[in-house]
């Protein structure tokens, strides 16, 4: 299936239902007054989160969604249905924006959350409702409302608990891979992965969720290569495990471009948990480490360098590990910024 984490959509709210103009005759009843029912209700746009999506490709093929328009009022007083809501079903981490692509209108991170983006319009009165005591026979009813019409973009961010980050052939998706059951493509060349993936890592009774990136290269941030468009799939990310290729020559200017890209995407990426990895250790020799890992050390001022073969496991579990600890160091600060009470006015 195709990965598809953007689209842009035309959402209309349905139309209410006219109201009636209707009189009652019956045999024997002289005066029977007006009995025209309301209009029904249009119907909402609404965007569900929903389990069992991982992309928007449904949103590729169609881009109109619209609510239904109300049932009219008819005689005897009967009022027209609601009209039916147009549900959008999306994954787990969309954002929804308006048409500017900068007003966030809805982020939906769990599973069940509803968001109603236009409601419909209301039905309009039937002329039983315009009845008064000087007016006992009123011969007008109201057109529905009409219903709001917008274009919106949907964009995906995945929901992950860290995030692989690297230049091409950096080894992330061996890493992936490796450490749990995702079955990311590997190659021996450049931009092998051209879309996000995710995979489920288990690790002394702990899991979280991994997320590989395709790779960036200088200038990603201005277009060049992929861009750097996927990294907003790491922005949910509470740890960033950053790759770099060992069999390289000049492993600090690796360490910079990388670091140069997040910073300029911005957003908080550069400020997250970084564990650094020298990766495809088994292709060095001891001397080769031994000067690589000092490199990395100077180019990212004094940062521990985990050593690690993607290949043959070394010193995976280690990281692993770490990883671990600071997604749950991080979870316990949510959870007691979320325990705090808000400082404000108290009586």
């Amino acid at each position: 299936m195709k990965f598809l984490d953007q689209a842009k959509i035309y959402i209309r709210a349905g139309d209410g239902g006219a109201g009636a103009v209707s009189f009652r005759r019956e045999k024997f009843l002289e005066f029977g007054g007006p009995d025209g029912g309301d209009g029904g209700k249009g119907g909402d746009v609404v965007i569900e989160c929903v389990e069992g999506l991982n992309t928007l490709i449904d949103y590729r093929y169609q881009q109109h969604f619209k609510g239904k328009t109300g049932m009219h009022g008819m005689g005897r007083n009967r009022h027209g249905f609601n009209g039916e809501d147009a549900v959008l079903k999306v994954p787990v981490g969309t954002q929804v924006y308006d048409e500017d692509e900068e007003t966030l209108l809805a982020d939906l991170t769990e599973v069940g959350q509803r968001v109603v983006l236009l409601k419909g319009g209301n039905g309009g009165f039937g002329n039983a409702y315009f009845k008064s005591s000087t007016n006992r026979a009123p011969r007008r009813a109201n057109p529905g409302q009409e219903g709001q019409e917008m274009w919106i973009w949907l964009r995906l961010k995945l929901i992950a608990d860290a995030g692989l980050v690297g230049l091409p052939n950096a080894g992330k998706s061996t890493f992936l891979a490796k450490v749990s059951a995702a079955k990311p493509k590997i190659a021996d060349y450049p931009f092998t992965t051209l879309t996000p993936g995710l995979g489920v890592v288990s690790i002394d009774a702990r899991t979280f969720v991994l997320a590989d990136i395709p790779g960036l290269i200088e200038g990603a941030s201005e277009g060049a290569g992929l861009g750097d468009r996927f990294l907003g799939h790491v922005e949910r990310c509470r740890v960033l495990v950053h790759l770099v290729d060992g069999t390289q020559e000049d492993v600090a200017e690796a360490y910079h471009v990388i670091r140069n890209e997040l910073e300029a995407y911005g957003a908080g990426l550069e400020d997250k948990p970084e564990i650094l990895c020298l990766n495809k250790c088994d292709a060095l020799s001891e001397e080769e480490r031994e000067e690589k890992r000092k490199a990395l050390v100077k180019a990212s001022r004094r940062k521990k360098v985990h050593v690690i073969s993607g290949v043959s496991g070394e010193g995976v579990d280690k990281v692993l590990h770490l990883v671990a600890d600071e997604i749950a160091a991080a979870k316990a600060e949510e959870k007691k910024a979320a325990e705090e009470p808000e400082e404000g006015w108290r009586p």
